[in-house]
């Protein structure tokens, strides 16, 4: 059992029973309808108990709140005693400077380490748990404080530093087909004065009242997508309304967009997705963009704005709070090439999707806060990383985050960036940079032919200058042919990329498989090499894109139909990829890209009917 999860244990008429260990429990998992709240149904025939959970994050408050109801399915009146755990890992880091005390005054637990308090409390009748512990966990040869409830009763020890955890109980007697109703909430903040106004809040409101004003805040926020979302073919919409929901729960209040909020593959990997990566953010703000949203795009480009570099560029990925996440790409890198460790289509998307943001919305308070302190030092680094004898853009890391190549999906990026960045040029009045950023376009597409691959008839993934020679990488790879053709590199109609469009369905058997890896032979997550590699529902969702593009919609219905079914039947959760040797959703789930591009592909079905 891994001690950092927070328990939930029940104890009936004497026999305790671990929700996530004990195998007689059935779950179902759903939402509210336009709601991010989610209801958990869990039975225990057994026990002859059914318990109800509704969680949510608390929409104006840095809260969690669960609400729980607990049902006795028995003919007679039993003793049903719940159990809830905590077990913080705060600062994503194990160690031993963790505090744990039980607050008398205001009949909660709180967990802190330096600037982070969490603070745990709940009621049952208007009174507040009955018996609490607080112990360590993972250390010392103790599993942690949930084992206290093993015998129904705990030990009150009011306070432990270390490697802490606590528990809570809640005590009655409940007659056949009543029910014992327990809220209970996490408020957290960066003091303890803050985390406790949380606390006081909530209890001053009430834990239901803050769920239905949570679900009315939801219902608003939905609004721009309600006219949209009735021309959605009934098959879809419900999944079109939640991924949006889902990818409006990844984004910060300080405007970063987290690729994913799954810690899972902390298992097997060194790191988890926990990060905003400006490529990831500026795709997943397409389809919010288009609907009409606002304060998320602004807030993303005042994100960016603030975590540029001076020289213009963005750096690999970011921390929430803005700060630069891991990396493995070098400043040093092995062709003895000295660069930042980057990869350039991030910053050129992030120009990209602001210039979608500003034409659509057509304010010019955007570029006054935007154009000089962003737009203008991004353009410039891109226009000064430029390879002389070739005309493209310098080596960077692909969007895979592998090579440092001259990657033709960048190329793509960049040019279509540097192209929007001369228009807004011209919307500031900026002539003199807006001629030289449309001419640093027009020369990287004049070069781009070197990017196809006239033999196999398909875009190379990238090309490399050694000793003024230069070597081809022939991968098939979508994301070359889908940023030539998004971008506008190459036009839609060109033999380039009919003809790469015809290799990558012949080369994956498309149509067969629907799904599509990345590229060729991906190992990420691959479990042998009798197949291509894992089907990503981004790269399947780019072909369908192109499909309605040709208005070859059945086509892209049936790549829409096979994303539907991959995912989580009641909460429209989308992972990162589909493993068709084991036949099943792979990777971090949700991933925010392939939820938001599901959404920019449904929008792209309905036009022009609709966005």
């Amino acid at each position: 059992m891994d001690n950092s999860v927070h328990q939930i244990a029940i104890r009936v008429d004497g026999v305790t029973s671990y929700l996530l260990t004990d195998n007689n429990w059935k779950f179902k998992f759903s939402y509210f309808k336009d709601s991010l709240i989610d209801e958990i149904i869990a039975i225990n025939n057994n026990l002859k108990i059914k318990i109800v959970f509704n969680d949510f994050i608390d929409v104006k408050l840095n809260a969690f709140i669960r609400n729980i109801k607990i049902t006795n399915l028995d003919d007679k009146t039993r003793d049903i005693r719940l159990f809830m755990h905590q077990a913080f890992v705060i600062g994503e880091a194990v160690s031993n400077m963790d505090t744990a005390q039980y607050l008398p005054s205001s009949k909660a637990i709180r967990h802190y380490k330096g600037h982070r308090v969490f603070i745990a409390s709940g009621i049952m009748d208007d009174k507040p748990f009955d018996q609490y512990s607080i112990g360590l966990f993972g250390i010392e040869g103790l599993e942690g404080s949930y084992r206290d409830a093993d015998d129904g009763e705990l030990s009150m020890s009011n306070v432990e530093h270390g490697q802490v955890d606590s528990i809570m109980r809640f005590k009655k007697d409940v007659a056949f087909n009543e029910e014992m109703i327990v809220n209970y909430w996490i408020s957290a903040g960066t003091n303890m004065r803050d985390a406790l106004d949380v606390h006081n809040k909530i209890l001053e409101d009430g834990a239901y009242n803050r769920q239905e004003l949570t679900i009315k805040w939801w219902r608003s926020w939905l609004k721009p997508a309600e006219k949209i979302a009735d021309q959605i073919p009934s098959k879809y919409k419900n999944h079109f309304i939640q991924s949006l929901m889902l990818v409006k729960s990844q984004i910060d209040n300080s405007g970063a967009i987290l690729a994913s909020s799954d810690n899972s593959v902390l298992k097997s990997n060194r790191d988890a997705y926990c990060y905003c990566w400006p490529r990831d953010g500026a795709f997943i703000l397409w389809p919010l963009i288009r609907l009409g949203f606002y304060e998320e795009p602004y807030n993303f480009f005042r994100f960016c704005k603030k975590a540029m570099h001076p020289n213009g560029y963005l750096m690999h990925k970011y921390l929430a709070d803005g700060s630069v996440g891991s990396s493995w790409h070098p400043y040093l890198h092995k062709d003895g090439a000295i660069a930042p460790p980057i990869q350039e289509d991030e910053t050129a998307l992030v120009v990209y999707m602001f210039a979608q943001f500003y034409f659509e919305n057509k304010k010019q308070d955007l570029l006054e806060e935007f154009y000089d302190s962003m737009i203008k030092p991004m353009a410039n680094w891109m226009t000064s990383y430029i390879n002389d004898d070739l005309k493209l853009p310098k080596p960077s890391y692909d969007l895979w985050e592998q090579y440092f190549v001259i990657n033709t999906f960048t190329v793509s990026a960049v040019y279509s960036s540097l192209l929007l960045a001369s228009s807004l040029a011209e919307s500031a009045h900026d002539e003199k940079m807006a001629v030289i950023w449309r001419s640093a376009a027009e020369e990287i597409k004049k070069a781009a032919n070197v990017l196809y691959d006239k033999e196999n008839k398909m875009f190379y993934r990238s090309i490399k200058q050694v000793n003024n020679n230069l070597t081809y990488d022939k991968t098939i790879d979508v994301s070359s042919f889908y940023g030539s053709f998004m971008f506008g590199l190459f036009s839609a109609d060109s033999n380039e990329i009919a003809s790469s469009f015809e290799t990558i369905k012949r080369t994956f058997n498309q149509e067969t498989n629907i799904g599509v890896p990345r590229f060729l032979n991906d190992n990420y997550y691959r479990t042998s090499g009798s197949y291509a590699g894992n089907y990503w529902f981004v790269s399947s969702l780019w072909l369908a894109q192109y499909y309605l593009e040709k208005t070859e919609d059945e086509q892209a219905e049936l790549i829409l139909d096979w994303v539907t079914s991959k995912m989580e039947e009641k909460t429209s959760i989308l992972a990162e990829q589909y493993n068709p040797e084991l036949n099943k959703n792979v990777s971090v789930a949700p991933l925010t890209w392939s939820s938001s591009e599901y959404v920019a592909t449904l929008l792209d079905y309905i036009s022009p009917k609709g966005v």
